[in-house]
């Protein structure tokens, strides 16, 4: 399964990675009309600086993922076929369970239209991930290892 790697070395906190992924997750998709309208859109990454070091995090689609064996409503769920974590809004209840047991603290409490939880999804129907495609430094990197 791909997923994304992070080079430390190369990443600079422009922050881009979640800029895009906001508009990416927007109902417009447009990035001025997002970010004037759209003020509660939540970053499936985010940037972490500590001293002159940063890097993104985002949700690791674990293969154990304690998220999903936590979610006592069964909405995060694991593809079988392409490894990846889910969260179907529609059956999440807003518990946190999923977020008291990431090992990562990446999925976060979207409070702007109901209580549901939100995380990273690789940008499933695109060729690569939103944040990965839109670094200008190349520090984000989607693949197999």
């Amino acid at each position: 399964m791909k997923k994304i790697y992070i080079k430390e070395e190369y990443c600079i906190a422009c922050r881009l990675c979640e800029i895009y992924c906001q508009v990416k997750h927007s109902k417009s998709k447009k990035i001025l009309k997002a970010f004037k309208n759209e003020t509660d859109i939540l970053s499936r990454v985010l940037v972490e600086e500590i001293g002159y070091n940063s890097f993104a995090i985002q949700c690791r689609h674990c293969e154990d993922a304690p998220c999903v064996e936590a979610c006592i409503s069964g909405a995060m769920q694991k593809n079988k076929n392409t490894g990846i974590v889910t969260c179907d809004e529609k059956k999440c209840v807003g518990c946190w369970m999923c977020i008291m047991a990431c090992p990562y603290g990446v999925i976060k409490r979207d409070l702007s239209e109901k209580k549901v939880a939100s995380k990273c999804d690789l940008c499933g129907d695109e060729e690569y991930p939103v944040c990965v495609r839109n670094c200008p430094n190349e520090a984000l990197q989607f693949k197999d290892i």
